[in-house]
């Protein structure tokens, strides 16, 4: 998003009503991971309920470690309590295995998991940020989510992605023009044993993407085989750096690396889904 957009007359309202429904709550554990979402509706709690909200953020190895030090840092430049729990998602059974409702079964555990941090605290509710736009895919993630009476206070009034990040730049949000992400684990194939090794591969590959300078992107893993989503208007600039690309993914681990044609897309791995 480029420049500032001020939000209309209709928007503040939305937000307005966010903040009244998140009263309503009287209090909330917000599961919070850094990302667009989670930090408009923390920080949107943080204005409705003060003191009775916290953050808990699961530290993972299906995240980037840089993703936990802003979630830290954002908690503790705005005196939200946080509380971390590590996540051994490789442990829990039939998640390895990499099966289409491998996220209805990881968040399902994590937001147990919440759910009694919730309790020790004697904090009512449990809050995540799942937005409008998140109907529109495949999301067995937001199964679970129901199922343990999760509330989606961004779905539940309505808020799309382009909204959040509206107002999260008159909010003066540090993720205003933060690329979306998704747990690492997105980015093997279903059927694929996910393991650490396969995950760090990703990771590494991500951020040295990252640290050229591209913004939106994926490095999805097919075996011995890399296969980069980028937005199209960076392709040019990707054309300038692919033999030190080459280079640094071989080196990582990947056989073959490659560059997708269409650019980057949320969830590409479902589309096989929808083929079926």
């Amino acid at each position: 998003m480029n420049g500032k957009v001020t939000p209309g007359e209709d928007l503040i309202n939305k937000y307005n009503d966010l903040k009244e429904y998140l009263r309503s709550l009287e209090s909330a554990a917000v599961a919070f991971s850094s990302g667009v979402d989670s930090t408009f509706l923390l920080y949107a709690a943080k204005e409705a309920l003060g003191e009775n909200i916290m953050a808990v953020t699961s530290a993972s190895c299906l995240f980037p470690k840089r993703e936990l030090d802003e979630a830290i840092s954002f908690c503790r430049e705005n005196s939200i309590k946080q509380e971390i729990i590590k996540s051994e998602e490789l442990t829990i059974e039939g998640f390895s295995h990499n099966p289409k409702d491998r996220c209805y079964i990881c968040k399902k555990e994590l937001f147990k998991k919440i759910r009694s941090i919730a309790d020790k605290y004697g904090i009512k509710e449990v809050a995540e940020g799942s937005n409008l736009d998140d109907n529109g895919d495949y999301r067995p993630g937001l199964k679970a989510i129901e199922e343990l009476n999760i509330k989606s206070p961004l779905r539940h009034i309505g808020f799309t992605k382009k909204e959040i990040r509206i107002l999260s730049g008159y909010l003066g949000l540090p993720t205003r023009d933060k690329p979306s992400f998704a747990c690492l684990a997105t980015r093997i194939p279903y059927g694929e044993e996910i393991t650490e090794k396969k995950l760090n591969m990703v990771d590494q590959a991500e951020q040295y993407l990252i640290d050229l300078g591209f913004h939106q992107l994926r490095v999805r893993s097919h075996g011995d085989l890399a296969r980069i989503e980028l937005e199209p208007h960076e392709f040019e600039g990707f054309m300038k750096v692919r033999t030190d690309v080459h280079t640094r993914l071989k080196e990582i681990g990947f056989d073959y690396i490659t560059l997708d044609i269409l650019g980057y897309r949320t969830g590409s791995m479902n589309e096989v889904i929808r083929e079926e």
